[in-house]
């Protein structure tokens, strides 16, 4: 009865199953167009500002000879900059406790109602303890990363700080990874070379994330695959 009740649910599930692929492959290749649309969209927020006019000038506010000094560090809305990630982070904690705590004691009687020979009463009461703990803990923790991603400035304060964020998204041997890096960077923070170290973006926030052949690996089986192994029994 049972093994009809097992065969009965897995032919009720098998043209589920069956389908799943060509969903998945539909749905990713919706989503592929749907990202594109939302990344050109993304990346065209801020509008193209036209030179302000100069009725009888010929000099322009942002053409090429307007500042022969320029070194290209970001200070603007829409400059791009590269942040240096690198973050190493190690924790350790340690503890070592010992205690020792002896008791001894001895009661006996050299005379009762007179003296008491050799062979009198001796080590009537005679208790002893003894206590000893020794206990040691140690913790350790390392985590490294580094990397670099280029970003835009997205805003800046009016103390003039620098608001940037970084994605970055990358897709190799059906893993797809992640990293995002939002923060606040000091104008004179950036190198000449228009890079910023991790370690000095302020209310830094640092996310990366994987999906893919490793990440499925490691994560728990659906409702429906654990429903099942449930069922049979393996």
């Amino acid at each position: 009865m049972k093994r009809s009740a097992i065969v009965g649910a897995i032919i009720l599930l098998l043209p589920a199953l069956l389908e799943a692929p060509a969903l998945l492959a539909a749905t990713d290749k919706f989503s592929r167009h749907d990202s594109l649309a939302e990344y050109i969209q993304r990346v065209q927020q801020e509008p193209v500002r036209a030179n302000p006019a100069s009725p009888g000038s010929l000099w322009v506010d942002n053409g090429l000879l307007a500042n022969l000094a320029a070194d290209y560090k970001a200070v603007r809305v829409g400059d791009l900059i590269r942040i240096l990630v690198v973050q190493d982070l190690t924790a350790v904690n340690s503890g070592d406790v010992a205690t020792d705590r002896n008791f001894k004691a001895n009661s006996g009687i050299d005379g009762l109602f007179g003296h008491i020979g050799a062979s009198g009463v001796q080590n009537i009461f005679a208790p002893h303890s003894s206590a000893t703990l020794q206990g040691k803990a140690q913790a350790s923790s390392k985590s490294s990363l580094r990397t670099s991603v280029a970003g835009r400035v997205v805003a800046v304060l009016a103390s003039g700080t620098l608001v940037v964020e970084a994605n970055r998204e990358l897709v190799m041997n059906n893993e797809k990874q992640t990293i995002l890096v939002r923060g606040l960077i000091r104008p004179g923070d950036i190198a000449p070379d228009n890079t910023v170290l991790s370690n000095a973006i302020g209310n830094l926030e640092l996310e990366l994330k994987g999906k893919g052949v490793l990440s499925e690996g490691t994560r728990p089986p659906n409702v429906i695959v654990r429903l099942l192994l449930r069922v049979v029994g393996f």
